[in-house]
């Protein structure tokens, strides 16, 4: 393995470990699809202050996964973020509702009222889970563009990478894409379901309708995600062979699986986690459901990325110019960039001991009825 090759590496574990944070901080859209089931006022304020104390670092973590490709895979940044503009514009609209309904929900002189914010919530809720995670699924299933590196130095049309003009919107189209969606959307509703049982205490029938949401929003997450699974393994897809030629080679991310081994047993041990956690906290009475289950999806999110990614795999593969295909090889940084940037990476420990530390403050203390019904700021 070249240093060019161990940085590209490197950056794109990174990447997925970025992801897999994103992915369990999506637990605050799952809560926010839940606002406009039968509540009383009381439960739906409890809830959304629980989410309104995390949502930055939702909105954060996006920023940062788009960063981080950013700065390490600029080409994959340019065909996808350039390229399906309209699709990941719907996702930044998904959270520019959040962002307004959490600050403006409750303002005096509010001329909308609650009810329409919730609405954007619960909307910005359902569609940026299932757009995010269809936004994922063009990593297995490929997307319609083409990549022209000559147009670099072409003046009249210097736009290296084009797209098919629906523009990321053909994603709605593509089932296997929304499958991924919404296996996505029910496991943020779970997440979300185990976060209000760990964060807030009130009466005890919002604490059995929460775990019932877990336990039926659980099942519906682990029938997709058994359905996933199994259309993956048996998918498609292309590997840049060592002449650069890219091959389309059967069951691909089963064969990268098997010749990956320990990522085959983090999987395995992912999938226990999130299920074991779904089960104590719907047949017990423990509040730590969420960190099971938790840290169970991040470590299969970290194996999708590295499946998708590793072994000379077409990580975004175009299914309209298969030599288009993006590979960790024709899509990085020069080595310059990544070795700079893996200097600056080394700050990423200390801002997840500060994440952890602030939301040890947050979670000091859990929500209860009473923090309704005080002057201070409510969401």
């Amino acid at each position: 393995m070249t240093e060019l090759e161990m940085y590209q590496n490197y950056w794109w574990l990174l990447i997925a470990v970025l992801g897999a944070a994103l992915v369990f901080m999506l637990f605050v859209l799952g809560g926010q699809s839940m606002l406009l089931s039968r509540l009383s006022e009381q439960h739906r304020q409890l809830m959304v202050n629980s989410l309104g104390r995390k949502w930055e670092l939702t909105f954060t973590s996006l920023v940062v996964f788009g960063g981080a490709f950013f700065a390490s895979f600029p080409l994959f940044y340019s065909t996808s973020f350039g390229g399906a503009y309209w699709l990941w514009m719907s996702i930044l609209l998904c959270f520019v509702f959040q962002a307004v309904s959490y600050e403006f929900r409750r303002k005096r002189g509010n001329l909308y009222g609650r009810v329409s914010y919730d609405v954007l919530l619960f909307i910005g809720g359902i569609l940026g889970c299932v757009l995010l995670g269809a936004a994922v699924g063009m990593f297995f299933f490929g997307a319609p563009f083409e990549v022209t590196r000559g147009n670099l130095v072409e003046g009249t049309n210097p736009v290296i990478s084009q797209w098919a003009p629906t523009h990321g919107l053909e994603v709605i189209t593509c089932w296997q894409c929304l499958l991924l969606g919404f296996t996505v959307f029910f496991l943020a509703r779970t997440l979300a379901a185990m976060y209000f049982v760990n964060n807030i205490r009130t009466d005890e029938g919002f604490e059995r309708r929460m775990r019932r949401a877990c336990l039926g929003n659980g099942l519906v997450f682990a029938v997709l995600f058994v359905l996933f699974a199994v259309v993956l393994i048996l998918a498609p897809g292309y590997r840049c062979a060592a002449d650069g030629e890219v091959i389309q080679e059967a069951n691909l991310y089963l064969n990268n699986l098997i010749g990956m081994w320990w990522w085959g047993v983090i999987f395995l041990v992912g999938v226990v986690l999130a299920l074991y956690g779904i089960g104590v906290t719907a047949f017990t009475r423990t509040r730590a459901g969420i960190w099971f289950s938790g840290i169970g999806a991040a470590l299969v999110v970290i194996v999708l990325f590295a499946i998708a990614g590793y072994g000379s795999t077409c990580y975004l593969a175009s299914t309209t110019y298969p030599a288009s295909s993006l590979t960790l090889a024709n899509s990085s940084s020069s080595l310059f960039t990544l070795k700079t940037m893996s200097i600056v990476s080394l700050l990423v420990p200390f801002v997840l001991a500060y994440i952890v530390y602030v939301w040890r403050k947050m979670n000091a203390a859990p929500l209860t009825d009473s923090d309704v019904s005080k002057d201070s700021h409510q969401y």
